[in-house]
């Protein structure tokens, strides 16, 4: 008892040297998540749209001007200050503004606008379209591409995300599967090792001729070499799992082999009849359906030009103060109305454009019927893959189970000398095999499980729901 608690102590006080904690699925995710290079830089290209989204609603920003004229020489003496105020507004490509100036001096009569009263004049105004630029112009257009084009960052940083939580998954599993390979082998080799030691002892003895060492050293060799193999895949499946498994800061991590779980830690999903439902949410899809969007604001903007302008204006003026130079007519208030009309002529321009759009959105219609068709062949694919994986690993176990017992009986055959050393060794390679084949059966479950998680966007099982 004093010995276990001394070990159990020494592995709290020196951590992984003398305890490796088993890697689990979570944490290749968690890990995968947080630090695999391409989830950071999607994350990047997120925040550069949500950059470029707050550029193009500055072109809705309020701005002011101002200018200021003074005659250094000259008959004339008028001196001006203007500053102007204006703001865009969505709606009708509208824009409200507001001003002041203040003159000082006399103007000739072809500047005569410029007088106004001692505390100087004031206005207030709004301006908006009738006809082009009345449900879309450049700003709004700017702004709708860069909505869409942070959607489509947010999309993209989501499927970036479920492939390689895909990925890492299955490359864990790899690993595991490889894991339990070696093990099967290593299992065989001990044995061909212990019956060595045993034969030794017999030959030794003169109850066995030593032909019969000379066997099993063949067989030790084999056994040998396929250990060194299965050592090869495993430190492969290393290799491929430490894309996904990293330290805080960036560093891939190649998985000790003691952190092999016991184990094969997997639950399989059980497909339901509505996991077609979720086409519809598949971030494929709905990137193109944003893509379609995109385009369609290209043709609203390029009908939009296609229009003749026709503008309207209403503004409203008052003087302040005493009457100034300009005299008395400067002093009531005004409230001014008018209408700008320009008819684009020709038009190749916007024309050239509608077309490209139009063609574009055709374009991409047929793009989204053809993937849609894909995503469901390959979710049934997947489906029928699962179904069969299982199906497979149930007769895999049945087979171990049964090598098991045959080879047991072997063996006892072979210690009441009824049996020999090749059949005995024929009965250890198929229990072997069977293993194997068991460990390859269980990566091809537990990775038709993981693509079948990421086809129904099972978000949860996949380590990426909310932390």
């Amino acid at each position: 008892m004093m010995a276990l608690r001394l070990v159990l102590f020494l592995s709290l006080l020196l951590g992984p040297s003398l305890a490796q904690e088993p890697l689990l699925p979570y944490m290749v995710s968690q890990s995968a998540r947080t630090h695999y290079p391409a989830v950071l830089a999607a994350e990047a290209e997120r925040r550069s749209a949500e950059g470029s989204l707050l550029s193009a609603r500055g072109s809705f920003d309020t701005r002011v001007e101002s200018e200021a004229r003074a005659r250094l020489e000259g008959f004339y003496s008028g001196d001006i200050l203007t500053t102007t105020v204006k703001r865009p507004l969505g709606p009708l490509g509208a824009e409200v503004y507001g001003g002041y100036r203040i003159s000082d001096g006399d103007f000739p009569t072809y500047e005569d606008y410029y007088f106004t009263n001692r505390a100087g004049e004031g206005k207030i105004g709004i301006l908006f379209s009738l006809l082009r630029d009345r449900s879309i112009d450049a700003r709004r257009f700017g702004v709708a591409q860069a909505e869409l084009g942070l959607e489509l960052a947010e999309l993209d940083l989501l499927l970036t995300r479920i492939n390689v939580q895909r990925e890492a998954l299955i490359a864990y599993w790899r690993w595991v599967a490889a894991g339990r390979e070696l093990a099967a082998y290593r299992s065989l080799l001990t044995l061909a090792e212990e019956r060595d030691r045993a034969l030794r002892r017999e030959v030794a003895s003169g109850a066995r001729a030593e032909i019969f060492l000379t066997e099993n050293a063949q067989n030790l060799t084999r056994r040998r070499e396929l250990v060194r193999q299965a050592e090869r895949d495993l430190a492969l499946a290393a290799n491929r799992l430490s894309l996904f498994l990293r330290s805080d800061d960036g560093t891939p991590i190649i998985p000790d082999p003691d952190r092999l779980p016991e184990s094969f830690p997997l639950t399989p999903a059980v497909p339901s009849a509505d996991a077609y439902a979720t086409l519809a949410m598949r971030p494929e899809l709905r990137a193109l359906a944003l893509e379609r969007d995109l385009a369609e604001n290209e043709r609203r903007l390029a009908r939009n030009d296609l229009q003749p302008r026709l503008d309207a204006r209403i503004e409203a003026l008052n003087d302040f103060g005493d009457i100034g130079p300009g005299g008395a007519s400067r002093d009531p208030a005004e409230l001014v109305a008018g209408v700008t009309l320009s008819v684009p002529i020709g038009r190749r321009e916007a024309r050239g454009r509608l077309r490209s759009a139009e063609a574009e959105i055709e374009a991409l219609e047929q793009q989204r019927r053809l993937l849609r068709d894909r995503i469901e062949q390959e979710l049934s694919d997947i489906i029928i893959t699962l179904n069969t994986a299982r199906d497979v690993l149930a007769l895999s176990r049945q087979e171990v189970e049964q090598a098991s017992i045959m080879a047991r009986s072997e063996n006892e055959l072979f210690r009441g000398g009824a049996s020999d050393i090749f059949r005995i060794n024929l009965r250890e390679e198929a229990l072997a095999d069977s293993r194997v084949r068991l460990a390859r059966a269980e990566f091809a479950l537990a990775s038709a499980d993981v693509t079948y998680r990421a086809a129904v966007l099972d978000i949860d099982s996949l380590g990426l729901g909310e932390r």
